[in-house]
């Protein structure tokens, strides 16, 4: 099994990764953390045990200092875990920068499970693409396991009937409304697409732990049900 350590600052996120990590087979959550510090400590102190940590999934933007100093210090560890980072950041100098301190993949928030789940399945790959127990690698091997890092699967990060820009849209139109929410017919007209595509990009979004549904009960008609981003 690999062992897990989330950082994230915002608690019911780091729950709904813990809650992705567990439905991934070969994953397991050691640890949760929601600082630069909380995450240095975590890490030193399974190391110093029979059971590190293997894989950090590392939100770059936390409250006490960057993601990126987590990354950096890690390479003090030993053993030394891998690092996803799962991030809001899309600037180049910071994708830039998190590969430049050995990130081995990046995943943009706001995401859905089918594309965490490729992540880790893709590093599961790239684990077991390096032969074990031993000190020396051919290129060959090399070659074999920076491939499947490198390798996309459109059809696992995308479902199908899914448009990631829509997706990207929707996600965003719900995260602006903050604690209100929003409804389809809201969401179709800020994002400009019919009522039925808003709903069914709702629906999947509640479905992948990204958002909640919540039922208002008005005076008069039908309940409004109103999406709010967890």
């Amino acid at each position: 099994m690999i062992r897990v350590l989330v950082v994230e600052d915002e608690r019911l996120i780091a729950e709904a990764h813990c809650s992705y990590v567990e439905r991934v087979p070969g994953f397991e959550v050691a640890g949760v953390a929601h600082t630069v510090v909380g995450a240095m400590r975590a890490v030193a102190s399974a190391a110093a045990t029979e059971t590190p940590v293997d894989l950090v999934l590392l939100d770059l933007g936390l409250p006490d200092g960057s993601g990126l100093d987590v990354a950096t210090a890690l390479g003090g560890v030993r053993p030394t875990p891998d690092v996803i980072a799962i991030t809001s950041a899309r600037e180049m100098a910071t994708v830039r920068a998190a590969v430049s301190q050995g990130v081995v993949l990046y995943l943009l928030k706001p995401f859905t499970f089918a594309a965490f789940r490729d992540r880790l399945e893709r590093y599961l790959e790239y684990r077991s693409a390096l032969p074990s127990g031993e000190s020396a690698l051919s290129q060959r091997d090399v070659d074999r396991a920076m491939a499947v890092l490198r390798s996309t699967d459109s059809r696992a990060t995308t479902p199908k009937g899914v448009a990631p820009r829509t997706l990207d849209d929707i996600s965003a139109a719900v995260h602006d409304a903050g604690d209100t929410g929003v409804t389809a017919a809201e969401t179709a007209a800020a994002v400009g697409v019919s009522r039925v595509t808003a709903w069914r990009y709702l629906e999947r979004l509640a479905d992948d732990a990204l958002a909640d549904r919540r039922t208002v009960y008005g005076r008069a008609g039908r309940p409004q049900v109103r999406y709010v981003w967890r």
